[in-house]
C-alpha cells in the first residue's frame, strides 16, 4: 500500500504574534528592488570559501553555470559558538525549506540567524520521487564516511572544503555543523531511508535570505556536483565533469526598508536548568 501524505498537525506550531509568526510584509519589502551590490564573487568546483554577511543585508546564492549543489554552514559573526541548528529548525520550520522560513540557532541562543526572502525552486514541490530542494534532512559529505564505504581518501568533500574554508576566520573542524544543502533535492524512500536525486536547478537559479545578525557564512561547492552521478555503491564514478561553481552576492538594502526591524534577541530562558546559586553565609554556603 503506497502511504498517503499525513494530515497530521505540526508538532510546533506559530500562534499570531508568537515566535514563529513571520512578518511576510516585511521580507516582501526586498522583492523586486534593486539594492546596493557591496561583495560578489564565485566559488569553484571542489572549494569552499568564507565569508561575512552584515546584520540588514541580503546574501543571494547563485548557479551561474547551471545545476550545482552547496553545503551551507552559518555562524554568529561575532560569536561562532552560535551556529544554525538543522535539527530544530526541521521542527520550527520544515525539512525542506524556503520562501518566509528561517534557519534557527542552537542552544542557549536559539534566535532566527537568517530569514530567506527569495528561491527561484519555491515552486518545485513534492516531485513524483518524494523528492523536495533545499535540504536540511542530510548533512555533508565527508572523508571519513568515504573511506569508510570506499576504503579510499578524497580532501575534497564539503567537510573538508569547509575546515579550508573557516580558518582564516580562527575557527577548526569541530567548527564545522551539519549543513543547509542548498539546490539539493532529497527526501525519504519507502524504507524510510534517505536518498538524493538529480538537482533541479538552471543556470540563474538564486536562494536569497536577510541576515538577522552579523554572519559568518561558509559554503561548499559539492565535489558531486549536480548529484546526477551516483557518489557511492556499483554504479558511482568520479563526477566531475557535473560539477559547477556558485556565486555570492551581498546587497545592502535602502535603510528605509529596514523600518520596524530590530535584530532578534537571544532566547529568554535564564538557563538555570533547576540549580541554585549557593549563598554565602557565615563560614558555609547555603541553598536556602
Amino acid at each position: 500500500m503506497t502511504p498517503q501524505p499525513s494530515e497530521t498537525a505540526a508538532a510546533y506550531r506559530a500562534t499570531e504574534g508568537g515566535a514563529l509568526d513571520v512578518d511576510r510584509a516585511f521580507y516582501d519589502r526586498f522583492a523586486g528592488v534593486r539594492h546596493e551590490l557591496v561583495d560578489s564573487f564565485e566559488i569553484p568546483i571542489r572549494s569552499g570559501r568564507a565569508w561575512t554577511v552584515p546584520q540588514g543585508h541580503l546574501c543571494r546564492i547563485v548557479t551561474v553555470e547551471g545545476p550545482q549543489v552547496g553545503d551551507l554552514n552559518v555562524w554568529n559573526l561575532h560569536d561562532p559558538r552560535e551556529r544554525m541548528w538543522a535539527a530544530r529548525t526541521r521542527q520550527l520550520q520544515r525539512a525542506h525549506i524556503s520562501t518566509y522560513d528561517r534557519v534557527w540557532s542552537n542552544l542557549p541562543f536559539l534566535r532566527p540567524l537568517f530569514t530567506i526572502t527569495a528561491d527561484s525552486l519555491a515552486d518545485y514541490g513534492l516531485d513524483a520521487d518524494g523528492g523536495r530542494v533545499h535540504d536540511l534532512l542530510g548533512t555533508r559529505c565527508d572523508p571519513y564516511v568515504n573511506r569508510m564505504l570506499t576504503g579510499e581518501d578524497f580532501d575534497f568533500h564539503c567537510h573538508s572544503n569547509l575546515v579550508r574554508a573557516v580558518l582564516p576566520y580562527g575557527l577548526t573542524e569541530f567548527d564545522v555543523h551539519d549543513v543547509l544543502n542548498v539546490f539539493q533535492c532529497t527526501g525519504l524512500n519507502d524504507a524510510d531511508q534517505y536518498f538524493m536525486k538529480d538537482c533541479p536547478a538552471r543556470r540563474g537559479d538564486y536562494f536569497e535570505f536577510f541576515a538577522e545578525t552579523d554572519l559568518l557564512c561558509a559554503l561548499s561547492t559539492c565535489p558531486g556536483g549536480d548529484l546526477s552521478v551516483p557518489l557511492w555503491g556499483p554504479d558511482a564514478r568520479d563526477p566531475l565533469d557535473v560539477c559547477r561553481p556558485l556565486g555570492i552576492e551581498v546587497h545592502r538594502p535602502d535603510s528605509a526598508l529596514l523600518d520596524g526591524w530590530a535584530p532578534p534577541s537571544r532566547a529568554a530562558y535564564r538557563n538555570l536548568h533547576g540549580i541554585r546559586r549557593p549563598e554565602w553565609g557565615e563560614g558555609r554556603p547555603s541553598t536556602a
